[in-house]
């Protein structure tokens, strides 16, 4: 069984192949992966592979169809392989084509994974990669029970720097432009098989395989009637034939109209489902931004109040200061004030004694005078 494995990006390709490579036991040939193995590996096709990588432009088809060449060339693609990320233009294909009828292994079935373009934004927007093992989440269909930590391991998720809405409308772009019209030239070859890529993973797992089994049964080549059996088969009436004909078209159209229509069904539902995820997921944060707008704010409350708390600490200690600083003035003038009043009472006091020797000397002065003019009369008295 060999299958090119068609798909936009986010479309369930990868998840899809890991259960088809158990299913049918052939190997999937990445030739992302088949790439880095020869550069690291450094085959001379690796060599010009990075050499082309090194100057900035894009790994030839040739250097690309020489590795799946080699690739092809191990046994274990003997049963088949399902290659996964080429082609992605008509060119490729062409090419790719050439190369396997040179090799003896025509493709035998392209399968398309188609899923709506919104849905792809939302799954590629919400997946989310384990850094330790590998093992794949979405934030909106699948998500881990522990937000940002892997159920499997514990391990820290990250998201890819790509899976952006820019990015992402991007890679869709690119895929329409030159990946789809691949749809028509595996059609136009009758070698197109389509599974809607929306529901559940075994679901769309065993509508791939009723397409590949069905592809392999008609490969399977139509044994011969023996010339006995052929006689003795009596051949049906043609209107007869003609009747079953017509009840088989119509049969098969009514099963077309209904799968059509559940389709579409499923389409609406997915699509509703989406929604209410992307609603949920959208209240989630906007109650987690609630949460952290309340904590700041009750952060900034308490911030607002220790520094309110602070300022009136500092204006107590600069009340206090300044209650100290007047206390220390008025002491201070009082002190002075003491100071001045003992220098008055010194003043006072040495005035004072300064007077009574004043009038003492006087006295005294006043005594001698006295007792000279006693003593000049008694003088003149003896005298007569």
């Amino acid at each position: 069984m060999r299958i090119v494995l068609l798909g936009a990006p986010g479309s369930g390709k990868g998840t899809q192949a890991k259960k088809l490579v158990q299913r049918y036991g052939i190997p999937q040939i990445s030739t992302g992966d088949l790439l880095r193995a020869a550069v690291a590996a450094q085959t001379p096709l690796g060599i010009q592979a990075k050499q082309a990588m090194d100057a900035g432009q894009l790994v030839s088809d040739e250097i690309v169809l020489g590795m799946i060449q080699d690739r092809l060339s191990q046994p274990d693609v003997e049963n088949g392989y399902i290659l996964d990320g080429f082609p992605r233009n008509i060119a490729q294909a062409e090419a790719l084509d050439e190369l396997l009828d040179k090799l003896g292994q025509p493709l035998d079935i392209s399968l398309l994974i188609d899923v709506d373009p919104d849905i792809i934004m939302q799954r590629l927007e919400g997946r989310r990669t384990c850094e330790s093992c590998g093992q794949m989440y979405n934030m909106y269909t699948n998500p881990p029970l522990v937000e940002g930590i892997c159920d499997k391991c514990g391990g820290r998720l990250h998201q890819r720097s790509d899976d952006n809405e820019t990015t992402i409308d991007n890679r869709l772009k690119v895929y329409r432009q030159q990946t789809a019209p691949l749809v028509e030239y595996y059609q136009a070859a009758n070698k197109l098989g389509q599974i809607q890529g929306t529901g559940d993973i075994n679901d769309i797992f065993n509508a791939a395989c009723k397409i590949l089994d069905g592809a392999t049964q008609k490969e399977q080549p139509k044994a011969e009637t023996p010339p006995a059996e052929i006689k003795e088969k009596t051949a049906p009436k043609k209107g007869a034939a003609k009747k079953r004909a017509a009840t088989k078209r119509k049969s098969a159209k009514k099963k077309t109209t209904v799968k059509k229509k559940a389709a579409a069904k499923e389409k609406v539902t997915t699509k509703k489902k989406v929604t209410k995820k992307k609603a949920a997921a959208k209240k989630k944060v906007a109650v987690k931004k609630k949460s952290v707008k309340k904590r700041a704010a009750a952060k900034e409350k308490v911030t607002a109040k220790k520094k309110s708390a602070k300022k009136r600490a500092a204006a107590k200690k600069k009340v206090t200061a300044k209650k100290k600083v007047t206390k220390k003035k008025a002491a201070a003038k009082k002190k002075v004030a003491a100071k001045k009043k003992s220098v008055k009472k010194r003043a006072a006091t040495k005035k004072g004694a300064s007077k009574g020797k004043a009038a003492k000397k006087k006295s005294a002065v006043k005594k001698r005078a006295v007792k000279k003019k006693a003593a000049k009369k008694k003088t003149a008295r003896k005298k007569r």
